[in-house]
C-alpha cells in the first residue's frame, strides 16, 4: 500500500462514514493505492487528522465498498479481521455499514516496507507469518476448502485459446501435458483444519519491525496450510525470490494445483471489481508453470 499525492477529498458522505468508523473526523486526505494499482470500485484512501508532515498526527488507512461485490469483500474482511489475533494481522481502528457502502479502518502502512525486492530476510518473515496464521485457531464462520482440484485444467482443456494467447507454453505442449498437469492437481492436499489466507503475494503483505503483516482477509478458508505457501511461490520468484521449489520440495500435486488456478485465469476477462488481478496471474502463471513442468518431469513449457 502505497500513497499517491492528491489534492481529491472523499464525497462528504464518504467523509461521514470515515468519521463514523474512526470515531474521529480526518481532515487530510490521501489516495491510496497498492503497488499494484488503485482500483475504481473500492475508494481507499489514507487519512489523518493534520498535514502528512506534522508531528502527533493520527492517521488511518480506510477502504469502502463501493460496489456489491466490493461491499460484501469488505464486510467479510472485517468480520475476519474480528474473529482473529495475531502478530501478523493490521491493526484494525473501526467498521461502519450504513447498508450501502461499508467503511472499514485499518492502521497506516503506507510507511512500512512493502516489497519487492525480495530478501532472505523478508523470505524467511513470510514464513514466520504463514506458520503463525497456520498455528491459529480458525474462525469457525469460516468454510472448508473443497474443489475439485482438476477443474482448472479441465476447464482450460475445453478453451485453451485464451491462455494459449498469452504465450505462455506452445498448444502442442499444452496438449501433451494436460493429462499429467490434471491428474497431478487432482491429488492436491488442499483438505485441512489450519486458517489460510488464500490470496497470499507482495501487494497484501509488508513488513515492519523485521516481521510480516499480511493484509486483505475477505478470502480466508480452513484448509491445509501449505496451500498458502504455494500459493505464494510463484510471484515471490516472479519478483526475483527463489524457485518455489527451494522452499516447497517435493510438492508436485500443489504445484499443478496452483498452476492449473492461475493459468485458468489469466487469460480470462479483467475482473471489473480488481482489475489488476489478470496482469498478476498472468505473472504467476509464467512461474507456476515451469515450477509444475519440472515438479511432474515434462519438459519446459
Amino acid at each position: 500500500m502505497t500513497a499517491v499525492p492528491d489534492t481529491a477529498t472523499p464525497p462528504p458522505d464518504d467523509v461521514d462514514r470515515i468519521e463514523r468508523a474512526l470515531g474521529w473526523r480526518p481532515t487530510w486526505f490521501r489516495p491510496a493505492t497498492t503497488a499494484r494499482g488503485a482500483t475504481d470500485t473500492a475508494a481507499r484512501w489514507i487519512v489523518a487528522d493534520q498535514h502528512d508532515l506534522e508531528p502527533g498526527r493520527r492517521a488511518a488507512f480506510v477502504k469502502i465498498g463501493a460496489t456489491d461485490t466490493t461491499a460484501d469483500w469488505t464486510r467479510t474482511e472485517y468480520r475476519n479481521y474480528r474473529s482473529l489475533r495475531g502478530a501478523f494481522l493490521p491493526v484494525v481502528l473501526g467498521f461502519d455499514d450504513d447498508g450501502k457502502r461499508p467503511a472499514l479502518a485499518l492502521e497506516d502502512l503506507s510507511r512500512a516496507d512493502w516489497p519487492p525486492p525480495w530478501t532472505d530476510e523478508r523470505v524467511a518473515a513470510v514464513l514466520d507469518a504463514l506458520a503463525a496464521i497456520g498455528r491459529t485457531a480458525p474462525p469457525a464462520h469460516l468454510t472448508r476448502q473443497k474443489l475439485d482440484m482438476g477443474a482448472d485444467w479441465r476447464d482450460l482443456a475445453v478453451d485453451p485459446g485464451p491462455f494459449l494467447a498469452l504465450g505462455i507454453c506452445s498448444a502442442s505442449w499444452l496438449a501433451g501435458a494436460l493429462p499429467v498437469l490434471t491428474a497431478a492437481a487432482a491429488e492436491a492436499p488442499l483438505v485441512g483444519d489450519a486458517l489460510v489466507h488464500m490470496d497470499v503475494r507482495s501487494d497484501n503483505l509488508c513488513f515492519r519491525d523485521g516481521r510480516a503483516i499480511v493484509i486483505d482477509w475477505n478470502h480466508a478458508r480452513i484448509a491445509n496450510p501449505d496451500v498458502d505457501t504455494a500459493f505464494w511461490l510463484p510471484s515471490l520468484h516472479a519478483e526475483g525470490g527463489p524457485p518455489p521449489e527451494a522452499i516447497l520440495p517435493d510438492a508436485p500435486a500443489l504445484a499443478a494445483w496452483v498452476a492449473g488456478y492461475f493459468c485458468a485465469r489469466a487469460g480470462q476477462a479483467p475482473l471489473p471489481e480488481a482489475p489488476h488481478v489478470r496482469p498478476l496471474q498472468v505473472q504467476q502463471s509464467r512461474t507456476a508453470l515451469p515450477w509444475a513442468a519440472r515438479a511432474l518431469g515434462l519438459p519446459p513449457p
